[in-house]
């Protein structure tokens, strides 16, 4: 599933470049995570970047978009091809 940011984000601007997919970006009060752009790292990572680097844990999985890390590999497929 994709990831989202939850409103304890604090704009401490290390999650966005450790993006591989530049799904995060500056929304209009926090951070954003672009659904279509988000594969959880799958392809790139054995965890999620984002996750990883976010001192206040603010970056969950958002639950209303749910995908299979097998459908996360398509979206990494898609999103990488030339």
């Amino acid at each position: 599933m994709a990831l989202t940011i939850t409103d304890e984000c604090i704009n401490c601007d290390v999650c966005e470049p450790e993006c591989p997919n530049n799904a995060i970006s500056q929304g209009d009060e926090i951070y954003v995570i672009d659904p279509a752009r988000c594969t959880e790292c799958v392809g790139h990572y054995d965890e999620s970047q984002c996750v990883t680097v976010c001192p206040v844990d603010c970056i969950v999985p958002d639950l209303n978009r749910k995908e299979s890390k097998e459908q996360l590999h398509e979206k990494f497929l898609k999103l990488t091809s030339a």
